[in-house]
């Protein structure tokens, strides 16, 4: 533990915040590793060599890379049960319509997919069957099925880079070009926007550029509940004098105080994070940042001389922000000219600034645009390039940032090359094979292609579609309607039960822990990292992912089998190195600790743009007018105790929510005549949930509501049109008492 002793920050004299609502991490250390106590040696050794598989900060072991000392968090310990536990007693499977009523939760706790299993039309579960007679099914159904009509999905799911780069080379090389991965549902809307505006698709800093900061902006993003380390470089942060500011529509309990169990006084007691919150609408954030922006630009506290040198598009905008009335702002946002201009001064105020946002930003039909207000307010002000500032879209996950820049997308290749003649030929060329020009699907046009009876196969490594999109309903239908599934994963999920119109077949993979030859993962500061194969327990029959894809190409198109041979891991990080320019170097990773961060500390440095000219682009975005009835309330999805929408306990500890409370203003509920706890039923046009009301400090005429548990109320139909991210907000009805 690091001494610490900042009494200014202190919460409360009370030790280890007794009575207060917080995380109690020594107790949850200590029952983890009770959880693990049969695999106690392996899971110590997983913590002290491996990469973590939490979120996407990055860390050897428990070593930091940001700050001297220990780098660990209940998220990463929460999972690694799922690294440890054994495989499961396949004999339940032989009717899985006795683990379709099982919880998330109830059905990782089974345990580990031991070996292939194949379920056909009509059985009431799975068949055990060996490797080679499942590979010979596969590589017959996909060499029957025309490229168009497959699609393959990736989630982060503890995904190396190596699997990323296989099964999207697999993938073309088998003639498709529909492959995608998890970055689809979150951060999308942020590479779409940088590489765009600024040329580059990564956060622009590091996390070191956070400490000594002027001003640290977080918008609706919560680091407290989803990389919790990050506290510590805030509590650091505030030591050297950074302000840290807050946007967002609810009051987060924990980005205002919190309990860093890594520093003594932080952890006896307690550390207030935020110094200014500024109460924003749920899809208001475009409205407010230009109400910003245009209070710097009347008051005179744009940087022009960085606006002049380095940018194109400035005066555009600044008309267009002039005929935005404060009136429509005010009205569109929720926030007053007065709480805009207090916070334009702080940012015209600051020599430096690093602006950090997430899915509360993202996750919205005008993502797009919400990242591209952020990008603008920093351009303005020269917060690009420099030391101490930076734009960084944070990840949750340690699995997701490097998917796309190694290729796992539809429509770009390796190195962000993109999908069309020029970028297949350029792709051709370097693998030596014909690579497909075509624009593929999206994993959320998947599901439509798939629902409209488009798709002939999918192939989902990891990942639950019933628990992660709207409309689960919706979902299910899509899936009964493809003719042969493969789920390859570590763990069973509600996915691999729906009915098969045909076939469905399980997969069991490894851990990247038990890749052979290790991985590497990139951390949301574009820190490759190299993970080693930790020696211990094994799933005889589990496969590395990149493994059986390599399998399967040279299966399906054996006149490409050359550029499919890939004896170890080693091979896979050369041809990386070779077909992806910006990680150049990955191959010389080999041993615990191993690390280089693409592009250096900052990308930009000295304000030189990824654009061939070299300047940045300012670019015009409208606020959204959100046409809510009378009566009605926007509803956004939220996290609690969960990894992803792998949720780990009943309740928050950081709220004191469960799973079923909807967040409502104490305003809305005097108004309405409830009170905590009521009974409500939300319903929107299509679909309907049950919950408990939980008053807490949310903006009015806003709905907090836990993911995926708000999924029912979402549409299917509503993406943000140049990402496709879908929309995680719905317009919903308060009705009293439950309904069935």
């Amino acid at each position: 533990m690091e001494f610490g002793w900042n009494p200014s920050t202190w919460v409360s004299l009370r030790p280890f915040g007794i009575g207060k609502e917080k995380p109690h991490h020594f107790r949850d250390m200590a029952r983890i590793l009770w959880q693990n106590r049969d695999e106690l040696e392996y899971g110590m050794k997983i913590l002290r060599d491996g990469v973590c598989d939490g979120c996407a900060l990055g860390t050897t072991g428990i070593q930091d890379f940001t700050l001297d000392g220990v780098h660990l968090c209940t998220i990463r310990l929460e999972l690694l049960r799922l690294n440890t536990m054994g495989a499961l007693d396949p004999e339940p499977l032989d009717d899985v319509s006795r683990l379709a009523a099982l919880a998330p939760d109830e059905l990782r706790a089974l345990g580990r997919i031991p070996f292939p299993m194949v379920r056909r039309r009509g059985d009431p579960g799975f068949t055990r069957v060996p490797w080679d007679e499942a590979m010979a099914l596969l590589a017959d159904r996909v060499g029957a099925v025309e490229p168009e009509r497959m699609a393959f999905y990736l989630t982060s799911r503890g995904i190396t880079n190596e699997t990323y780069y296989v099964v999207q080379k697999a993938v073309r090389a088998i003639g498709s070009n529909n492959v995608d991965n998890s970055a689809r549902i979150c951060h999308a809307p942020s590479t779409t926007t940088l590489k765009r505006s600024l040329g580059v698709a990564a956060s622009t800093c590091s996390y070191t550029d956070w400490m000594g900061t002027d001003l640290l902006v977080f918008i609706g993003s919560h680091v407290a509940n989803n990389q919790p380390v990050a506290t510590k470089y805030m509590y650091r942060a505030k030591e050297q004098g950074t302000r840290i500011v807050m946007v967002n529509s609810f009051r987060e309990p924990g980005m205002e105080e919190y309990w860093i169990p890594s520093i003594m006084d932080s952890a006896v007691f307690g550390t207030k994070l935020t110094d200014d919150f500024f109460a924003v609408h749920q899809g208001g954030d475009v409205a407010f940042l230009n109400g910003v922006l245009k209070h710097l630009i009347e008051t005179d506290q744009v940087n022009h001389a960085f606006v002049a040198a380095h940018t194109e598009g400035f005066d555009a905008l600044a008309a267009d922000v002039a005929r935005q009335s404060w009136e429509d702002l005010e009205r569109y946002s929720g926030v007053g000219r007065a709480e805009m201009a207090e916070f334009g001064n702080m940012v015209g105020a600051a020599r430096t600034a690093v602006f950090v946002w997430s899915m509360g930003i993202t996750q919205h039909r005008f993502g797009v645009d919400n990242v591209q207000a952020i990008v603008n307010l920093a351009l303005a002000r020269g917060f690009v390039g420099q030391e101490k500032s930076g734009l960084m879209p944070i990840r949750g996950h340690s699995g997701v940032q490097g998917g796309a820049e190694v290729g796992a997308v539809p429509w770009s290749f390796s190195g962000g090359r993109p999908v069309d003649t020029s970028g297949a030929q350029e792709m051709s060329d370097l693998w030596g094979f014909d690579v497909p020009s075509w624009r593929g699907l999206s994993a959320v046009e998947t599901v439509h292609a798939a629902h409209r009876g488009e798709i002939d196969l999918l192939w989902a490594i990891g990942g639950d579609y019933l628990g992660t999109l709207p409309d689960p309903e919706y979902c299910r239908e899509a899936l009964e309607r493809v003719p042969v599934r493969v789920h390859q994963d570590i763990v069973l999920a509600h996915q691999m039960f729906v009915e098969p119109a045909d076939t469905v077949v399980l997969l069991p993979a490894t851990t990247r822990y038990e890749q052979p030859g290790g991985g590497t993962e990139t951390s949301t500061e574009r820190r490759i990292i190299f993970s080693p194969e930790i020696p211990g327990r094994r799933i005889a029959e589990a496969r590395a992912e990149w493994q059986v894809f390599a399998d399967l190409a040279a299966r399906v198109r054996p006149d490409r089998a050359h550029a499919m041979d890939f004896p170890d891991a080693q091979a896979v990080r050369d041809d990386i190195g070779r077909s992806v320019p910006l990680y150049g170097g990955i191959e010389r990773l080999r041993h615990k600790g191993d690390a280089m961060q693409w592009g250096g500390s900052r990308l930009c440095e000295g304000a030189v743009f990824g654009h061939p000219d070299g300047r940045a682009r300012f670019v015009a975005v409208q606020p959204p007018e959100l046409h809510i009835p009378e009566g009605w309330f926007h509803l956004t999805t939220r996290r609690g105790k969960q990894f992803n929408s792998m949720v780990q306990a009943e309740r928050d500890p950081l709220t004191g929510a469960v799973r079923d409370h909807v967040f409502m203003s104490e305003e809305d509920a005097l108004r309405l005549g409830l009170e905590e706890g009521s009974a409500i039923m939300l319903r929107s046009a299509v679909g309907s949930m049950n919950g408990r009301v939980r008053i807490s400090a949310v903006k009015p005429r806003n709905l907090q509501v836990h993911w995926p548990e708000a999924n029912p109320v979402i549409r299917h139909d509503v993406v943000e049109p140049e990402c496709g991210i879908p929309d995680y907000t719905a317009v919903v009805e308060v009705i009293e008492g439950h309904h069935a």
